[in-house]
């Protein structure tokens, strides 16, 4: 799970779009396979993922040296 949604490595805008990516991709993969219950959990992770990286996503500036 996504604890720390403001960690540096989130800040580029497409490694967030990736791991939404990846959490759909496997969706479809489980659905095509016939495994709708693994599916189900894929696209729960890929809502989460929404939630924490696009909707409460507020990154913090680096800290300024003087």
């Amino acid at each position: 799970m996504i604890k720390d949604n403001e960690h540096p490595f989130f800040r580029p805008l497409w490694r967030r779009v990736v791991v939404l990516a990846v959490c759909l991709a496997w969706a479809v993969v489980e659905f095509v396979s016939g495994s709708t219950g693994w599916g189900l959990v894929a696209l729960a992770f890929g809502a989460y993922a929404v939630w924490q990286l696009f909707i409460r996503y507020a990154p913090q500036e680096p800290a300024k040296e003087e």
